[in-house]
């Protein structure tokens, strides 16, 4: 599958990368060891793994949250996040959700300049929001309150964007139109966006690279190298199918799951 390469620095330094890095909340039960990641200004990584495999925790260390046992990270830039779940403690509108993205850039006691305003319209914006931007953000449905969450971390303008499952609540349309913002604001803004999902079918379409969460020793790469049916079958314990498709000229590959309703011999086919 042949992709568009980001802009990159012509240094090569990696913006974000971990060496030997690992971490446990029990010790000798790691959730991930010998972890080595390099990420370059541009690129997308997916975080591919089943429940409880350490994805989420895996968000928090790299975010400085929780402190690895073992290994070395290093960020040259600020990180925005992007939460799966969210309930603020008062009630605030949309639009005070997003300008909270630019709280590092509102001095203390200060309030928001025009240019902070803006910038949270145009986040709105960007994610077809706007109109809801004087709503109450806890009447909004589980999917709304995504995008908002999503549109709160671009305002950041943070160079490295990591996202838990942004597309969790989502219904297919609205995924599809957070994936394509991914894509685009890695190719046009040259943020580095790192995303943890259960769908192989999304790291085909929007990541770099690609970092299976398989024990002891998670698999990080190329996308096109990394997600083979076999290493989705032993990351999901499924059987997985690599399927050709072409719409509109293009080509891609997508991965089907195998699921046991489908092919067991007692399935009434009317």
């Amino acid at each position: 599958m042949n992709r568009t390469e980001p802009a990159m620095p012509s240094a090569r330094i990696p913006v974000l990368s971990t060496h030997d890095l690992g971490f446990h909340h029990v010790p000798g039960h790691w959730l991930f060891q010998h972890l080595d990641l390099s990420l370059q200004a541009g690129e997308v990584l997916a975080i591919l793994g089943p429940n409880g495999c350490g994805k989420s925790t895996l968000l928090d260390v790299l975010l400085e949250i929780e402190t690895p046992q073992k290994g070395l990270l290093e960020k040259r830039a600020p990180c925005s996040f992007v939460p799966q779940f969210f309930t603020p403690p008062f009630a605030y509108s949309v639009l005070e959700i997003v300008l909270m993205g630019r709280s590092t850039h509102i001095r203390a006691f200060g309030v928001p300049s025009p240019r902070d305003l803006d910038i949270a319209h145009a986040a709105l914006d960007e994610l077809g929001m706007n109109t809801l931007a004087g709503q109450d953000f806890s009447l909004l449905s589980g999917g709304q309150k995504q995008l908002v969450l999503v549109a709160r971390a671009i305002a950041t303008e943070c160079p490295i964007m990591l996202l838990d499952e942004p597309t969790s609540a989502l219904d297919v349309r609205n995924q599809d139109q957070v994936l394509t913002l991914i894509r685009r604001l890695s190719r046009e803004r040259g943020l580095t966006i790192l995303f943890t999902t259960h769908q192989p079918n999304q790291a085909i379409a929007v990541a770099d690279r690609t970092l299976l969460m398989t024990r002891p020793t998670a698999r990080f790469g190329l996308t096109d190298e990394v997600l083979t049916v076999e290493n989705l079958r032993a990351l999901f314990d499924i059987d997985m199918l690599r399927l050709p498709g072409e719409y509109r000229g293009q080509h891609f590959d997508s991965i089907v799951p195998v699921y046991e309703t489908l092919v067991t011999s007692e399935r009434t086919v009317t």
